[in-house]
């Protein structure tokens, strides 16, 4: 959302839009297909944490963040006991979840490893750092946050030139949050 402090970093030429989308537009939720809701619920609340908001029995189930209505859903409507697409589909690339904080993704980090969760990537883009991980049911799922605007790196045009480099993932696990956000702070 841009705010009036902030400046705005103009789209590219080839794809600026004739009529711009509202200011203030934001993408809501993400509503995954999954195979098993169990399952399923045991990844996003039982590893990241996510609050379960609403339930409909095995075949839907709705997940916050902060107490929103829902910011992930998850169905069994037409895929309960199928499989993942096959490589090379089309379909969902990843959901991205965005941290407040370096030391929120770190914490984040922290529960995947302990729910024994291969990383696929850690990247750092330059706008923010990120990790690429799947869920159980093998869509790809990135968590990440982003960095202050003021570092955001541009172009001798003023444009954004985000790159991908490789993350200091033992760098990250270094990063210390809050009290009781980090198991290694216990006392």
């Amino acid at each position: 959302m841009t705010t009036t402090n902030t400046p705005r970093i103009a789209p590219l030429a080839e794809h600026r839009p004739a009529q711009p989308i509202a200011e203030g537009v934001r993408i809501g939720h993400v509503h995954l297909k999954v195979a098993d809701l169990d399952r399923a619920l045991s990844f996003y609340c039982g590893v990241l944490g996510f609050e379960l908001m609403q339930r409909y029995g095995n075949q839907a189930a709705f997940v916050s963040a902060g107490g929103y209505h829902h910011h992930i859903g998850l169905n069994t409507w037409e895929s309960a006991g199928g499989s993942p697409p096959p490589p090379g589909s089309t379909g969902l690339y990843h959901l991205a979840i965005l941290y407040p904080t370096r030391a929120a993704l770190a914490d984040a980090l922290r529960r995947v490893q302990g729910a024994g969760i291969t990383l696929d990537g850690a990247s750092d883009h330059g706008v923010s750092e990120a990790l690429y991980l799947r869920d159980y049911d093998d869509n790809g799922v990135e968590l990440y946050w982003d960095k202050p605007r003021e570092q955001w790196p541009l172009n001798a045009s003023g444009e954004l030139a985000m790159f991908t480099r490789r993350l200091d993932v033992e760098g990250l696990l270094t990063e210390k949050g809050e009290k009781g956000s980090d198991p290694s702070q216990e006392p």
